[in-house]
């Protein structure tokens, strides 16, 4: 991806899907939120942002939100091997994930919602779930990854920035 910005065209009844490792876990992030993957850069906190937010970096001359999708999944913090800047409406966030493993056509019948035991788990973060090659695989809601008062937080921070 890199900065490249080329559009991938989903085929009938597959739905294109940037997938990452994050872990032990497989995640997909739907391709037409995914703006570009690149290497980690330099983060600075920011106080009283939720404990999955690593802070703010400088991304193409704007501060931008990092988010640990590692912490957000309930896994211990660890050190990411790349960003994936998401587009959230007007707004831009960049993921720290462990390795992005490419652009993959997922099967649409092949995710389900997630089982009544574990809605309280994730529902807020995981839209659905499905294989991939044989793998659990986690599709992520790229627009309920940061709720409103943490951008509001966020947003009185960029100044600092």
């Amino acid at each position: 991806m890199g900065g490249r910005q080329e559009r991938f065209v989903a085929s009938g009844d597959n739905d294109l899907a940037l997938v990452c490792r994050v872990q032990e876990r497989l995640c997909a992030l739907p391709l037409e939120h995914v703006i570009e993957t690149m290497r980690p850069l330099s983060v600075t906190a920011v106080a009283g942002a939720p404990h999955f937010v690593r802070g703010l970096a400088v991304i193409r001359g704007a501060p931008v939100p990092v988010l640990d999708v590692a912490s957000l999944l309930g896994e211990t913090d660890a050190s990411p091997g790349r960003f994936v800047t998401l587009t959230m409406g007007t707004r831009h966030v960049a993921l720290a994930v462990g390795s992005v493993l490419g652009v993959r056509a997922i099967p649409l019948g092949s995710f389900r919602e997630l089982p009544p035991l574990l809605h309280e788990a994730g529902s807020e973060v995981v839209a659905s779930i499905g294989l991939l090659d044989a793998e659990l695989l986690l599709v992520l809601q790229s627009s309920r990854l940061l709720a409103q008062d943490a951008w509001a937080v966020l947003d009185g921070s960029r100044d600092a920035v």
